[in-house]
């Protein structure tokens, strides 16, 4: 799920300036429901359910605005029917309650966007990022027309983690490393819930640009997308994981089981959380002291320091074949690599192939 500019072509929609944060508010007279099975199993022509919740007070009054103005949309226009928090009686799904118990941040997920299926996460807060404070989150339990690279859509089983969430930011020099930060946020996390819960490490690793392979199989993947308007860029981050649903590859707890007798289950609330309590940590990191500072961890979780790849080179009617030694990555975001004749090149994708390794342009450094 990957990041677009040039090569790394920024799309997206606008966002807000942030906001306070939330807690539920209903009125008096607003009787709770249940979310019966049938609402959780809608299919793709019925209307799409959306539950408002966050951390404070005050974004729970922004959440109560959105409810009753009605305010959030859908891309294809199609209905959509807002409910806050507490109106829902608590059922199995995604435990509210204890991803807010267990978040730390003073920004990011903070206002919660729920949903037991949905086209695409990512949709819902790009598509009403003006709307939206910064650091607000959408997460579905099912999710049938999600984003990848390159127009690419991903349907999303029950048990995988799914969620987009907004962010701002003025210089668009560095928002093409936004989305290594968020793979890093989501590596240390997992590693943070099993240091937490007295777990064996999971050495998830990032395949660039920002794909998440465990055990040599991929398990998640990151997509960022970008607008700019009124001299800001405005980005959407999607992230989806696999927890607990082994199809269609494998998940975290498939490979937990392997590895312990314990009968500990990751949940998609811890992760989540955990996972925006570290972003907030390296985001700051990221913009008061640039992404440098992160550079080591970075490299010692993803897969191709020393990697030898082909570089496809057109030499008048011919392909030539050059292969180059990756050493890191360059202040763009692109592949930083060394030829067999000592010169330095950077390595960009050619827009074209699956695998980004697959198709690498190369262009020489002075």
């Amino acid at each position: 799920m990957p990041f677009t500019t040039t090569h790394l072509r920024l799309i997206s929609q606008l966002i807000h300036p942030s906001s306070p944060s939330v807690r539920s508010l209903v009125s008096a007279n607003t009787k709770p429901f249940r979310l019966s099975a049938s609402s959780a199993a809608m299919d793709s022509n019925s209307s799409c359910m959306l539950v408002l919740s966050g951390k404070s007070l005050t974004e729970n009054e922004i959440a109560e605005s959105l409810k009753s103005n009605s305010t959030l949309k859908l891309p294809d226009n199609s209905e959509v029917s807002i409910h806050l928090q507490s109106e829902i009686v608590k059922q199995e799904s995604f435990d509210v309650e204890l991803f807010m118990n267990s978040l730390a941040t003073n920004r990011f997920g903070r206002l919660l966007i729920w949903s037991p299926r949905l086209p695409s996460t990512h949709d819902v807060v790009s598509h009403n990022f003006c709307e939206l404070p910064v650091g607000a989150v959408c997460v579905a339990d099912v999710q049938f027309k999600g984003r990848g690279r390159s127009k690419n859509a991903w349907e999303s089983p029950k048990g995988c983690l799914m969620f987009s969430f907004t962010i701002q930011m003025e210089d668009g020099r560095v928002v093409p490393l936004l989305q290594y930060v968020a793979s890093l946020a989501l590596t240390e996390a997992i590693k943070d819930v099993c240091s937490r819960d007295g777990l064996p490490c999971l050495d998830i690793k990032i395949k660039w640009p920002n794909d998440l392979y465990l055990n040599g199989i991929k398990v998640g993947g990151i997509l960022c997308t970008s607008t700019y308007r009124t001299k800001k860029f405005n980005v959407s981050i999607g992230i989806g994981l696999n927890v607990n649903n082994e199809e269609p590859t494998t998940c975290l707890n498939a490979v937990l089981r392997k590895l312990s007798d314990s009968t500990y289950q990751f949940r998609r609330e811890d992760v989540i959380a955990a996972f925006f309590n570290k972003f907030e940590t390296f985001y700051d990191t990221f913009i008061n002291q640039g992404f440098q500072t992160l550079e080591e961890l970075y490299y010692k979780t993803w897969l191709h320091s020393g990697q030898r790849v082909i570089v496809q080179e057109k030499n008048e009617d011919q392909v030539v074949e050059n292969v180059v030694t990756i050493q890191g990555l360059t202040s763009s975001g692109y592949l930083l690599a060394i030829g067999d004749d000592n010169q330095m090149c950077e390595l960009h994708p050619d827009g074209n192939s699956l695998d980004f390794f697959k198709g690498l342009i190369r262009r020489k450094l002075q």
